[in-house]
């Protein structure tokens, strides 16, 4: 008798340790870093109305920026992909999206504060791609209590990925990286950037 109890002495702590660690690591799980990636649309044809497609440049760069967020993350990988409804966004993120396997949802970048929120609710611990205008972008990151210094999009800009992590515990933080190419105007060939005013 002395035996079983003390064997059901020594059970007990043992037992409270394996369900504490099943706890806290359930409860780490549940409070991961939840990663947003976001980038403007690639180059676009020039003169083509207020929703213009991708140039032949931009279609180029749209592969590009796909080997780059199919390789972002060595241990998982883009989990969900957003665009807006305008037709260079969502020929951008088509790119990624074809070659991830995932669908692109569309979703108004312009709202601002319950577009993020639903994001972060609905992808707590993932990774989201957010392919954008280039004047909306810093709003979205601000939102997220990322970097207040983004600067201004060129016309030209389309090579810039913001990448905001948004920890459970800790300071947001922000990265920016290139990811483009530039290709020379050769006096024989024309360049293959389009000009264009349009900024967005």
């Amino acid at each position: 008798m002395r035996r079983v109890q003390r064997r059901r002495s020594r059970l007990g702590p043992v037992a409270a340790f394996v369900v504490i660690c099943v706890g806290l690591a359930w409860f780490f799980e549940q409070q991961a870093t939840t990663t947003l990636i976001f980038v403007r649309h690639t180059d676009i044809e020039a003169n083509l109305g207020d929703d213009p497609p991708l140039s032949r440049l931009g279609q180029q760069r749209a592969e590009l920026l796909a080997d780059v967020i199919q390789d972002i993350d060595v241990v998982a990988g883009v989990d969900a992909i957003y665009a807006s409804d305008h037709r260079r966004t969502q020929e951008t993120a088509a790119a990624v999206a074809e070659r991830l396997e995932l669908d692109v949802s569309i979703r108004d970048p312009y709202e601002v504060v319950p577009f993020m929120a639903q994001v972060l609710r609905e992808h707590k611990g993932e990774i989201v791609l957010v392919v954008t205008l280039g004047d909306v972008l810093a709003p979205l990151v601000e939102e997220l209590h990322g970097s207040k210094n983004i600067p201004t999009f060129g016309p030209d800009d389309y090579d810039d990925i913001y990448i905001v992590t948004i920890p459970w515990f800790g300071k947001v933080k922000t990265l920016r990286m290139h990811y483009g190419f530039y290709e020379p105007q050769s006096p024989k060939r024309p360049s293959l950037y389009s000009s264009s005013d349009d900024v967005l």
